[in-house]
């Protein structure tokens, strides 16, 4: 906070400064990128529950193909998500089917599409089977 407000007020930052603001990026990168390997290894389980490679959580545009795969969607919405607000839609509609091709309902969809680091890991790690909806 004081770092940013010695830019602000356009002062040379002390060394006191410059350290906190150093231990606060470093703890909030290492946050970051552990929320980033619970979601990966979240989605690489998910993958294999639903009987798809699992290795494909981590290549950034297959990974949503096969996502669209396992929630019964078509393919092409993956188009839709490249447009700006439509994509939130579109993504909104995934996660609900995806809940409910695990037995899961719509509240739960929500929830993994508004609180993803806490619900895929409940739908990766719970009991939840996949059943897909015709």
């Amino acid at each position: 906070m004081s770092y940013a407000l010695a830019i602000l007020l356009q002062q040379e930052p002390s060394p006191e400064q410059l350290a906190a603001a150093g231990t606060a990026a470093t703890v909030f990168m290492v946050v970051y990128l552990a929320v980033i390997l619970l979601i990966v290894a979240s989605m690489w389980k998910i993958f294999v529950k639903a009987g798809k490679p699992g290795w494909a959580a981590i290549v950034p545009i297959y990974n949503l193909i096969v996502l669209l795969e396992i929630s019964g969607k078509p393919v092409w919405w993956f188009l839709l998500m490249l447009i700006p607000f439509v994509n939130i839609v579109i993504l909104a509609m995934v996660c609900i089917a995806l809940a409910k091709n695990f037995g899961k309902g719509a509240g739960f969809g929500l929830g993994l599409l508004f609180l993803s680091p806490i619900f895929y890991p409940m739908l990766a790690f719970g009991d939840a089977r996949y059943q897909p909806q015709p």
